[in-house]
């Protein structure tokens, strides 16, 4: 996948002379893997609530950061932290409280089924953590994502990543199918998606693989944003478990009350996943994830194998944990996620209206997707333009990034007390740019 957005050498413009030795600097010390976003990259050394601010003091307004969920540097976030880790941190070994409270809080977001919950740093620890035990249960080892899906960065989940690029080979028991791509499919998109996923299944079991497991972020968030109409999912689910499997659902992305008052992803589908990851915005920037799950399923995982954490499930993580459930209840962040991202799309759709470049606009909650195309009757995807107008907002102080396989997909997910008054500035950040287009 392309990144429309990401800084080349060489383009420097008119970057400053302190930026530009902080470039050559961070690139002669981290190596040539990491990137940088925009054609200008930006220096930031702040952030409060949805602004992040520049050396010179310059706001810019954070309209793609869903890991700050709750909002930069939330006071009652960070007093939760700092007044823990002035007490004690350790590992989970010794008896504490907070972890069997925040357990017992988090837990409690979730249908009842699901009653167990194992502490893990980052979202590709949780992802790895349920596929260990997916495959315990099972017994399986075939796995089905989406063709651009993301799930994470350890070895064996990269290989169910296929976002990462054709230099991370596919692992031998992964199948991809087509994401549930609501602009182009015409007809029942949860059918397709369905078939794609019966077709996997009987390729894995031709191929003398029993299958394991339906990996699937519920929004579809790398393949482009495709929250589709609520239920289509429960097919494909129905069809995997059928088969032996069990249904994945990763939340790092869309959990949390990003898609508005249903909290979860899956919930939108009336579905209850066999286990659920999470991760980034369950501590607004703290790292801090998990895996939630059905307790049949770790009965022999856990009977046969110990698991260990040294930093996950950590006191301080905890607080951190509780202290960002306190906040999305108290300042009822999931029903705002609704209320203004409907305003947010509706908003969109006007200038979809005015700009015939603008193919589609779709999401839910707080995580919407608006796809750029050089014809609406072709749907080609317009990567030049959509890197353009990516690179222009940042110019004018709105950030913002693009997703999908023709990187034509603007991917907006601000943090979660996003106003409307937020929204207009975005709103009228983006008319202006597309009328420069």
């Amino acid at each position: 996948m392309a990144m429309v957005n990401q800084y080349v050498p060489g383009r420097e413009g008119d970057i400053s002379a302190a930026d530009a030795a902080l470039i050559k600097r961070r690139a002669e010390l981290l190596g040539p893997a990491y990137r940088l976003f925009y054609e200008k990259p930006l220096h930031i050394v702040r952030g409060e609530g949805v602004w992040l601010y520049d050396p010179e003091g310059n706001a810019y307004l954070d309209v793609y950061n869903n890991v700050a969920s709750v909002g930069h540097c939330h006071p009652h976030v960070v007093a939760a932290l700092s007044k823990q880790a002035a007490i004690l941190n350790t590992h989970t070994r010794y008896l504490h409280e907070t972890i069997v409270e925040y357990a017992a809080r988090l837990l409690a977001k979730f249908p009842p089924a699901l009653k167990h919950v194992m502490f893990t740093c980052t979202g590709s620890e949780a992802n790895d953590l349920a596929l260990r035990i997916a495959r315990s249960h099972t017994k399986g080892t075939g796995v089905i994502v989406t063709k651009l899906a993301y799930h994470g960065l350890t070895v064996a989940i990269a290989e169910l990543s296929p976002s990462l690029g054709d230099y991370i080979e596919r692992g031998p028991n992964v199948k991809l199918v087509a994401a549930p791509d609501t602009y182009r499919i015409d007809g029942d998109v949860g059918a397709a998606f369905t078939a794609g996923v019966r077709q996997a299944i009987a390729e894995m079991q031709a191929e003398g693989i029993k299958p394991c497991a339906l990996l699937v972020d519920g929004i579809f968030s790398s393949d482009g944003v495709f929250p589709g109409q609520p239920g289509f999912l429960r097919q494909a689910v129905e069809a995997m478990r059928a088969a032996g499997g069990i249904y994945i659902a990763d939340e790092v992305q869309p959990g949390f009350g990003r898609v508005g008052p249903e909290f979860w992803g899956f919930a939108r589908h009336g579905l209850v996943p066999d286990i659920v990851t999470v991760g980034k915005p369950m501590g607004n920037g703290h790292p801090m994830a998990g895996a939630i799950m059905q307790p049949r399923l770790v009965e022999e995982f856990g009977r046969r194998s110990r698991y260990f954490n040294t930093f996950g499930g950590n006191p301080v993580s905890c607080a951190v944990g509780l202290a960002v459930l306190d906040v999305i209840e108290n300042e009822g962040l999931a029903a705002n996620a609704g209320k203004v991202g409907t305003y947010m799309r509706e908003g969109l759709e006007r200038l979809a209206a005015r700009h015939d470049i603008i193919g589609d606009v779709r999401g839910a909650g707080l995580f919407l997707g608006v796809e750029f195309v050089k014809d609406r009757r072709t749907k080609e995807p317009a990567p030049e333009e959509t890197a353009r107008v990516v690179n222009d907002l940042r110019r004018r102080k709105v950030l913002i990034s693009a997703t999908g396989p023709g990187a034509n997909i603007l991917k907006i997910r601000p943090p979660l007390v996003f106003t409307r008054e937020h929204a207009d500035i975005f709103l009228d950040a983006v008319g202006q740019s597309l009328a420069g287009l």
